[in-house]
């Protein structure tokens, strides 16, 4: 699937005797604003922009490139614990691998997003993207909430949950989602729990 600024590609090569035509399905608009200036500027990105002054990523999405973000929203940074929020904002680390599992090498336009594609993040670590109907899924989630606001180094992708990477999780929060959470009641059981957080 060929995309042009987001712009499906419909029918290409058409010969004319002054050069060729490539039909797509939509206007394609300027483009003028970096990644970087979107997050910037858009309201409900507010704690996003203050995790990526955080974590000094600025100059990486306001760089050339082709990237894709995709970006939490404010209601995305809400839904997970404040404990557990707090710790990752205030390990720099973990904050890093956190935004940076939401950065993938490439452009990725939503037309061009096929069923069963496994993309890399910045991070070194995979997602599964595909699409439900008409809805976008990370990880199998329908979880992208504005798609396709281009910038001019990449593209991005609003989504309204935090995909929070192994890398920026405690042992014990790693050992509750796997198949070693009843060790875990025990642990907690024994007063040990501490030790795993």
């Amino acid at each position: 699937i060929v995309t042009v600024n987001c712009a499906r590609l419909l029918k290409a090569d058409h010969h004319a005797t002054n050069g060729v035509v490539h039909v797509i399905d939509k206007v394609i608009a300027t483009t003028t604003n970096s990644i970087q200036h979107i997050i910037e500027t858009e309201e409900s990105l507010e704690t996003l922009r203050a995790a990526v002054a955080a974590s000094d990523l600025n100059s990486l999405l306001e760089s050339k490139g082709q990237y894709t973000l995709l970006a939490p929203t404010n209601e995305a940074f809400e839904k997970i614990p404040r404990e557990t929020l707090n710790r990752i904002l205030g390990d720099p680390e973990a904050l890093r691998d956190l935004l940076n599992h939401h950065i993938l090498k490439s452009a990725m336009c939503a037309e061009a997003i096929i069923a069963g594609l496994t993309m890399e993040t910045l991070e070194g670590t995979t997602l599964d993207v595909g699409c439900s109907g008409e809805e976008l899924t990370l990880n199998g989630k329908p979880i992208i909430a504005n798609k396709d606001i281009l910038a001019t180094n990449g593209v991005v992708h609003f989504v309204n949950e935090l995909l929070i990477p192994d890398s920026a999780k405690t042992l014990f929060e790693l050992a509750q989602e796997s198949e070693v959470s009843k060790s875990m009641d025990f642990f907690r059981q024994a007063g040990l729990s501490s030790h795993l957080t």
